[in-house]
């Protein structure tokens, strides 16, 4: 599992394990993981081009050491100072000690655009609010260079707790993180300004407990239900699909589609599309009676192309199992009920949803996505599955909120969502917790989308019938 944790958690480890080391020892450590990663990514470090940008902070003094080190080997190593004054004076003299230079002033920006490899040590782990009105020239110099561009720990302008970027801020080819990752790595804006990003081990001791939790395939496989000899179809859960309508009847096709592979024994559909479901999907089990009459389900799944049916939307969270609310239910279901329901809720709203539901504009929630998802889960006392281009899953008792790795923009597609809504709900009937449940949805879905579309355009349906291989993939 990959993990992030907080500035202040990361400050706190920092500081216990300087306390048992040499003065200087954690930065060289950095130093020495940064400049092999830019040794990597140049090939050949002799007579390359490496210019440093080097801002007040400990960020700084990384770069100026690992300069020293690529200069040793040969590199011609330019630092521009941001704030000469308070630049890291050690890390200087080594970088001069070297064989290294500082730019003269007005030299930074043609420095940049003709590197081989530029280094960012703009700003730390600390950075708030953007860029200085100095820094954003490099930043941008940095985006023109025809050279690779390296972050050190996270690039400058993004915020390291939330992911939010404010104005100009450096795009990174690969960024070079220390001790763990950083919430802003793994979450979107500023996941995109990162490109690959490379984990240096400085030795930190972290609690057990990280703020962010990004799930592998060996997570995923061991959360995915495994049928037994002894089981039957309702031993292995039975999923109710609540949604469609004349004008939607697409909606519960896909829905149904996704919850059949999800791992329950059986689909349980209501609603006025059940002809057009048994049309494609013969083995549901279809009634027209109402939730209340369906019969036993382990969880309910309630809303996608639901139009106004609101009276279905309450009849379901009446129910005391499980509930997925999605696309139309979120906007019908009434937030005192969910509330106050015992049992597990798992919504999934997408931006757009997200921002109805908490009364702001969609950038808001686009660009401030992990409290936007914290503040729906403890708003609705639910948990939260916010879709996107980073897809989020907190649980109202807070913890860590799970990131979800996979996907692909080929997902952007009508209906994916209704998959991974049939999806999500058939993993609750079998068994599996609302945040599990989430985060193993999200993970096959996201899969399944890269799998069915391998660089072209796919629709919903694709992605459904591509969960199976999906799931395969991971548990084999």
């Amino acid at each position: 599992m990959r993990t992030a944790y907080s500035v202040e958690t990361v400050r706190t480890a920092e500081r216990e394990l300087m306390a048992r080391l040499p003065e200087g020892a954690l930065m060289q450590r950095a130093a020495a993981g940064l400049a092999a990663a830019c040794a990597d990514l140049l090939g050949r470090v002799y007579g390359s081009r490496v210019v440093l940008l080097v801002g007040s902070g400990d960020n700084g003094g990384d770069a100026l050491y690992a300069g020293a080190r690529l200069a040793r080997r040969g590199a011609g190593v330019t630092a521009v100072l941001l704030a000469p004054e308070r630049t890291h004076a050690a890390g200087l003299a080594a970088l001069r000690r070297a064989g290294g230079r500082v730019a003269r002033a007005g030299e930074g920006e043609a420095l940049v655009e003709g590197a081989d490899l530029v280094l960012d040590g703009i700003v730390g782990i600390g950075g708030k609010g953007g860029l200085r009105p100095d820094a954003v020239p490099l930043a941008a110099a940095a985006g023109r260079s025809r050279g690779a561009v390296v972050a050190v720990d996270l690039p400058s302008g993004v915020d390291a707790d939330t992911g939010e970027v404010h104005g100009v801020a450096v795009q990174a080819d690969l960024t070079v993180t220390f001790g763990t990752h950083k919430p802003g790595l793994l979450i979107d804006p500023a996941r995109e300004y990162a490109g690959s990003v490379r984990l240096v081990d400085i030795g930190l001791e972290l609690p057990a407990e990280p703020g962010l939790e990004a799930l592998q395939h060996e997570d995923v496989a061991r959360l995915l239900p495994v049928p037994r000899a002894e089981s039957d179809k309702y031993r292995r859960g039975v999923v109710g699909i609540a949604a469609g309508s004349a004008r939607y009847p697409g909606a519960a096709v896909l829905a149904v589609s996704g919850a059949l592979r999800g791992g329950a024994g059986a689909v349980r559909y209501v609603g006025p599309a059940g002809d057009a479901v048994i049309a494609r999907f013969p083995e549901t089990l279809v009634s027209d009676q109402g939730p209340k009459q369906a019969g036993r389900v382990q969880a309910w799944v309630v809303g996608p192309g639901a139009g106004d049916d609101a009276a279905t939307v309450a009849e379901v969270l009446a129910a005391d199992v499980p509930v997925l609310i999605d696309a139309d239910g979120l906007r019908l279901a009434d937030a005192e009920v969910v509330r106050g329901r015992r049992a597990p809720t798992l919504m999934t709203p997408h931006a757009g949803e997200a921002a109805a539901l908490l009364g702001v504009e969609r950038g808001e929630v686009e660009g401030g996505r992990l409290a936007a998802v914290r503040e729906l889960a403890r708003r609705y006392g639910a948990t939260v599955l916010l879709k996107g281009s980073t897809t989020l899953v907190a649980d109202s008792g807070g913890g860590a909120v799970r990131v979800n790795p996979t996907g692909t923009g080929w997902l952007a597609t009508a209906g994916s969502g209704d998959v991974l809504s049939g999806l999500g709900g058939s993993l609750l009937a079998a068994g599996l917790s609302a945040v599990d449940a989430g985060s193993a949805g999200a993970y096959l879905h996201g899969l399944a989308g890269r799998l069915a579309a391998e660089g072209a355009p796919v629709g919903a349906h694709d992605v459904a019938d591509a969960v199976p291989v999906a799931w395969r993939n991971v548990v084999g």
